[in-house]
């Protein structure tokens, strides 16, 4: 059987729990942290910029995913932006898709381009895929 340290692929331990965060953090098979508002409201995280703050001041050296609030492309942009300047270690989740099914494509053009690292969630097909990969930029991780 193959260990955990010999894997491929890179391990995001999904979450919105701050102590349960900073377990998965400290395992170090786990690559990076990931979250979403859904979590976090679950969680009765009620102030989302502090408890991302509180999270990035204890980890600062794997790569943590925050998502945007918005759903109409100029605000998910803006919030991008911000999101981005948290930290060094922040990808931005940005929905392949807004709730009326329009694609984000041009949105993850814009942010790659000025360098914002992503994450683009909710990929359910291999068109999907390939629409996003021909909008990122090799220069930008994501």
């Amino acid at each position: 059987m193959t260990s955990l340290s010999q894997l491929r692929v890179k391990i995001f331990a999904d979450g919105a729990d701050r102590e349960s965060m900073l377990d998965m953090y400290a395992r170090p098979y786990i690559k990076g942290l990931t979250t979403n508002p859904t979590l976090m409201r679950k969680a009765g995280i009620a102030n989302y910029r502090a408890f991302a703050k509180d999270i990035l001041s204890r980890i600062s050296d794997k790569p943590v995913c925050f998502e945007v609030l918005a759903d109409d492309f100029p605000e998910m942009e803006r919030q991008a932006l911000e999101i981005a300047g948290w930290a060094d270690n922040v990808y931005v989740k940005i929905p392949v898709t807004n709730t009326r099914r329009e694609t984000c494509r041009s949105l993850v053009k814009r942010l790659a381009d000025r360098q914002v690292k992503l994450n683009v969630t909710a990929i359910m097909t291999l068109a999907q895929v390939q629409e996003i990969v021909a909008a990122l930029n090799p220069a930008t991780a994501s």
